[in-house]
């Protein structure tokens, strides 16, 4: 839950940091699109979902090949927030779902600060709740609102819902995933190529409990619930069984890293029990 502490804090923060996102994430940026434009920049061949009133049909007749014209433009940079809601979110002395939203909340109220445009949207198996670019603190409130109405519930399609949305963004953008990313690692590497490929800078939050990466909170006979499917597993753990758990973990966690790497994106795994704004600090720093 957000709540007037909170924004407290962040109000003070957003000072400590002010230089850093008005010189990275905020301000007027120089942005390749496709669409009406002061001055051609190039061509790029036709895909299929491009617009069809951005064909270059001189060129065509030439070539007999379809081109797009691409144009640059003075652009104002919008920042896309998106957060898992799933049921795996709803665990932990802090809930991941509420952590999530005070990152997400975090970017929301430096972007809002610097009067610029943003978007908040919630996904699980699917886009739960999608907001509109847009600026000021009414958009703000309404953000906040909607996070601390949301439930967390259902499965996780990354690669569903990053195919989605990749289509709702108009422009080259800032793009903020947050998720626990506790889904199998093809699903992810696909939504992570999905969403970066118009070229948006990209950054990934993977927000965990602490007893996810680590059982040595239980040990013997333990029965270990899936949220998202209420699928339960009975098994025994021991010493080599943790050290097996720890060591796929570590595994998967690598394998979302890579998967970054080779997008241009920036990853950051933070665990719920870090001060938050340690955490923001560590993202945007």
């Amino acid at each position: 839950m957000l709540n007037t502490d909170f924004f407290k804090e962040l109000d003070r923060f957003c000072f400590m940091v002010k230089k850093r996102v008005t010189t990275v994430y905020a301000g007027e940026r120089r942005s390749i699109r496709q669409g009406k434009g002061s001055e051609i920049v190039d061509y790029r061949e036709y895909m299929p979902g491009d617009d069809f009133k951005s064909v270059d049909w001189k060129l065509y007749g030439r070539t007999e090949k379809l081109y797009i014209r691409r144009f640059e433009e003075e652009k104002n940079l919008t920042t896309h927030i998106l957060i898992d809601a799933s049921k795996s979110m709803d665990f932990g002395a802090v809930r991941k779902f509420d952590y999530a939203s005070m990152i997400g909340a975090g970017f929301a109220y430096l972007v809002t600060n610097e009067n610029e445009r943003f978007a908040l949207s919630l996904f699980a198996d699917q886009l739960v709740e999608v907001m509109e670019p847009r600026r000021g603190k009414r958009h703000f409130l309404a953000a906040i609102d909607l996070l601390n109405k949301a439930p967390a519930a259902g499965t996780t399609r990354l690669d569903l819902c990053s195919e989605q949305y990749s289509k709702m963004i108009k422009s080259r953008s800032l793009v903020v995933l947050i998720s626990d990313f506790m889904q199998p690692l093809p699903s992810i590497e696909e939504g992570l190529y999905k969403i970066s490929r118009g070229s948006h800078d990209l950054i990934v939050v993977q927000v965990l409990d602490l007893k996810e990466k680590d059982l040595g909170w239980a040990e013997g006979d333990t029965k270990l619930y899936d949220l998202e499917t209420g699928e339960m597993v009975h098994v025994y753990i021991s010493p080599r069984f943790r050290e097996l758990y720890r060591e796929r973990f570590e595994a998967h966690s690598n394998g979302i890293r890579k998967a970054c790497e080779e997008v241009g994106a920036d990853f950051f795994s933070i665990t719920s029990n870090t001060p938050i704004f340690d955490a923001f600090l560590a993202i945007v720093g």
